[in-house]
């Protein structure tokens, strides 16, 4: 049996999903658990050969009710915590970067620079395992959904990582004028920012829905342009090539950006502000150096890119 940690989010488990699938085909034959919350189940399924979520609540200590793993691999971070996690279960053998603290010298060197896609593959070249840091697609959920729509994603988990409200508004007007069928997504936790955009947008009730995690997965499959701040969705536009444009701030696109696609954009900019602009506490300044008509020109390429590939 291989047990695998990756207890975190969207983003998180879209770029591991290579270094998940070169687990399955290293070892075809056996068992491939992993750990992760379990609300990320219905995205898990979407991956392929992951044969059992065992439910984890982030990093907690906890009793693990399996038997012990030929091999746990540390899909989630540098240690010492996740390292005493996986040693929790008895693996024979753990895969995972070196850590003085938690006594695992085993492993390569931890790279804080590095690409989230790149640093997992890393660690499984290290142990002999090929990975292809290009297989990210996902399979597309059976639900029934609009097709052709520009989804606006205004939401983050943390406030720096939030572009200001009314500029996400501007461009859902701007688009919606230009013709554009745009729907506002969210977390049930981010309901008010998905209304409050909606409304500043001009756009009816209906244009903010109430999504499931699959349900939003299939409308990003057949979405015409997703624009959103760096945060997991970003990751499923990338995993089905659907047109993207990613607002970056605090953190550059070199660590959790698109792959250089003609049809993604990541924007990352300086700490300028636009002039009358209200964003509010917390915003981080080279995300609030990002303008409006910045992202209409970007999604304006991102569709023409689509057209001419």
């Amino acid at each position: 049996m291989i047990l695998a940690l990756r207890a975190l989010g969207v983003g998180d488990l879209a770029t591991g999903v290579p270094a998940l699938r070169a687990l399955r085909a290293a070892f075809p034959r056996e068992p491939l658990l992993l750990a992760a919350p379990p609300w990320l189940t219905p995205l898990v399924d979407l991956i392929g050969g992951v044969d059992r979520v065992v439910p984890t609540d982030g990093l907690a200590p906890r009793r693990w009710r399996l038997d012990p793993p030929r091999l746990a691999v540390n899909l989630h971070g540098r240690g010492p915590q996740s390292h005493r996690l996986l040693r929790a279960a008895a693996p024979a053998e753990l895969w995972a970067f070196a850590s003085a603290e938690a006594g695992h010298l085993d492993g390569p060197v931890w790279n804080e620079a590095e690409h989230e896609v790149h640093r997992w593959c890393r660690l499984l070249r290290h142990h002999g395992v090929a990975a292809d840091e290009g297989d990210l697609a996902l399979a597309v959920p059976g639900r029934p959904v609009p097709h052709g729509v520009t989804i606006i994603h205004p939401g983050a988990k943390s406030p720096a990582r939030r572009w200001p409200a009314d500029r996400f508004a501007a461009v859902a007007r701007r688009l919606r004028a230009a013709g554009h069928r745009v729907l506002v997504t969210g977390s049930a936790a981010e309901h008010d920012l998905r209304v409050r955009v909606a409304r500043r947008a001009g756009l009816p009730a209906s244009a903010a829905p109430v999504t499931g995690l699959a349900e939003l997965a299939a409308l990003i499959a057949h979405a015409r342009v997703l624009i959103s701040g760096d945060t997991g969705v970003a990751h499923l536009a990338t995993a089905y090539r659907t047109p993207s444009v990613s607002l970056f701030g605090p953190m550059s696109p070199a660590r959790w950006g698109p792959p250089d696609r003609p049809y993604h954009r990541a924007l990352w900019r300086g700490t300028r502000s636009e002039p009358g602009d209200r964003p509010g506490p917390g915003v981080h300044p080279a995300l609030r150096a990002i303008g409006v008509e910045e992202v209409l020109a970007a999604a304006a390429e991102v569709g023409d890119a689509v057209t001419l590939r």
